[in-house]
C-alpha cells in the first residue's frame, strides 16, 4: 500500500505534501495551508500506508516556516504526533535545513508507527474534547447552543449557572479560539473550568465559549487575520461577523443575570514564543477605569501562575494590525467589555515551551487551574 497524506479529518490542514521513500526513512514534506488567510501557522494531517514491518523512521520536513507567524526559531517548534491513534506527544526540537538560495525548512525524525501517524502543530481541541470535559465534570456544566456560525454550525456555551434576575453572584465570562488554530487557549480554559468545578460554591457564575470560531476549528484554519476580518477584530457596533453578534447577545444575557466581575479571552501567541503566559489589558491611557479595575485580577493570576508567568505579565497591545477601526483602534472583545466598564484581559499561552518546560495537556490544565484560583482569590479579596 502506498504511503498517503490525508487532511480530511476535522481540523485538517496541509498543503504541498510530498512523499519520498528511501532505504533510510519515509520522507514526508509538507506546508501549513493558508486556507485563504493572510497568516498561517496551524497544520494537522495523517500519514497512512506505513508498513508495520519496516523499522525506517518517518522524516517530517516542514517547508516555508519563515512565512508562518512567529515560527522562526526551530529549537522551540515542537509539534505533536500520535502513533496509530494512541495519545498525542511532543516531538523533539526541529532541525534547521537551509538551501543554497536561503530557503529554510524544519525536520523531525520520528519512530515509525504500525500503520498511521497523525501530525499537528499543537494538541488538537474540538467538539469531542468539549463533550469530554462536560462528561468528566458529571453535570457541573450545562451546554447550550447560543446561535450558529457563518457556516451554520452550532456555537456552544458552557455554564455552571443560569444566574438570576437578582444578580446576586459575581460572574465571569470566558472565551477561546477566536483564532481557531490557537488550541492552547481551549486547553487552558478546560483547566479553568475543571478547577471551578472543584471549588463548588466558591466559584462565580461562569459562562464560557470554548470554540468561538467553530468554522475555523472544523475546517482547519489558523484563523488569524483572514480577509476581510477575524473574529477578534469584529467587535464593533454593529459587529462585522455573525459569530460576534451571537456572543454579544449572550454577553448581554450574562450581564443581566450576575454581577459582572471579569472577562477573559484565551489565545496563543506567535508560534515560537516561550517566555511564559502573559495578558493583554486595556490601555490605561485610553481606558483608565477598566485598566485599574482589571489590575487586581491580573496580579492575583500572575502570582498563582508563578514560574509559568512571563515577565512582565501584563502588557498593552502595540503591534500593528491590518484591521484598524474607524478611529484607529482595534474593535476587539476586550473593547466590548470595557465599554460596559467590565474588567477584561486577553491571556496568551505559548504553544510548545515555557523556558525549558515542554507544555503538555496536563501543563495547560495546570495553567488553567492556577488562573481559576487567581480569579477566585481576587473575587474574595475585592468583593
Amino acid at each position: 500500500m502506498a504511503i498517503s497524506v490525508d487532511a480530511s479529518m476535522p481540523g485538517g490542514n496541509v498543503a504541498e505534501a510530498y512523499v519520498e521513500e528511501t532505504e533510510q526513512a519515509a520522507i514526508v514534506r509538507f506546508t501549513a495551508a493558508a486556507h485563504g488567510g493572510t497568516e498561517r501557522l496551524w497544520f494537522r494531517f495523517r500519514i497512512d500506508g506505513l508498513s508495520g514491518e519496516s523499522k525506517r523512521p518517518v522524516r517530517l520536513i516542514l517547508n516555508h516556516p519563515d512565512t508562518m507567524l512567529g515560527a522562526q526559531r526551530p529549537e522551540t517548534l515542537r509539534p505533536v504526533i500520535r502513533h496509530d491513534g494512541a495519545d498525542w506527544k511532543r516531538t523533539a526540537p526541529a532541525v534547521l535545513q537551509e538551501q543554497d538560495d536561503g530557503r529554510r525548512s524544519y525536520a523531525w525524525n520520528v519512530d515509525a508507527p504500525r500503520r498511521t501517524l497523525d501530525v499537528a502543530f499543537c494538541y488538537p481541541y474540538g467538539p469531542r474534547e468539549v463533550d469530554g470535559l462536560v462528561g468528566d465534570l458529571d453535570g457541573y456544566l450545562s451546554a447550550h447552543t447560543i446561535g450558529v456560525s457563518q457556516g451554520d454550525r452550532a456555537i456552544v456555551r458552557l455554564s455552571n449557572s443560569s444566574g438570576n434576575a437578582g444578580r446576586q453572584r459575581p460572574g465571569v465570562y470566558l472565551s477561546a479560539r477566536q483564532h481557531s488554530g490557537e488550541t492552547p487557549g481551549s486547553w487552558v480554559l478546560d483547566g479553568v473550568l475543571r478547577e471551578f468545578a472543584s471549588l463548588g460554591d466558591k466559584a462565580p457564575v461562569v459562562w464560557a465559549v470554548p470554540l468561538t470560531n467553530i468554522d475555523g476549528v472544523m475546517d482547519g484554519d489558523y484563523g488569524k487575520d483572514p480577509f476581510p476580518r477575524d473574529l477578534n477584530r469584529s467587535w464593533s457596533q454593529p459587529p462585522m461577523r455573525h459569530e460576534v453578534m451571537t456572543m454579544q447577545r449572550d454577553i448581554d444575557r450574562w450581564r443581566e443575570r450576575c454581577m459582572p466581575a471579569l472577562a477573559i479571552d484565551f489565545h496563543a501567541p506567535g508560534g515560537c514564543e516561550d517566555t511564559g503566559v502573559y495578558a493583554f489589558i486595556p490601555n490605561p491611557a485610553k481606558q483608565s477605569v477598566p485598566a485599574r479595575a482589571v489590575a487586581p485580577y491580573a496580579e492575583a493570576i500572575a502570582e498563582k501562575l508563578g514560574e509559568h508567568a512571563a515577565i512582565p505579565f501584563t502588557r498593552v497591545a502595540h503591534y500593528a494590525s491590518r484591521w484598524e477601526g474607524p478611529e484607529g483602534g482595534k474593535p476587539t472583545i476586550n473593547g466590548w467589555f470595557t465599554s460596559f466598564g467590565i474588567p477584561s484581559m486577553c491571556v496568551e499561552t505559548p504553544y510548545g515551551m515555557i523556558g525549558d518546560l515542554v507544555l503538555t495537556v496536563q501543563e495547560y490544565r495546570e495553567i488553567g487551574r492556577r488562573v481559576a484560583t487567581g480569579i477566585v482569590n481576587a473575587l474574595e479579596k475585592h468583593a
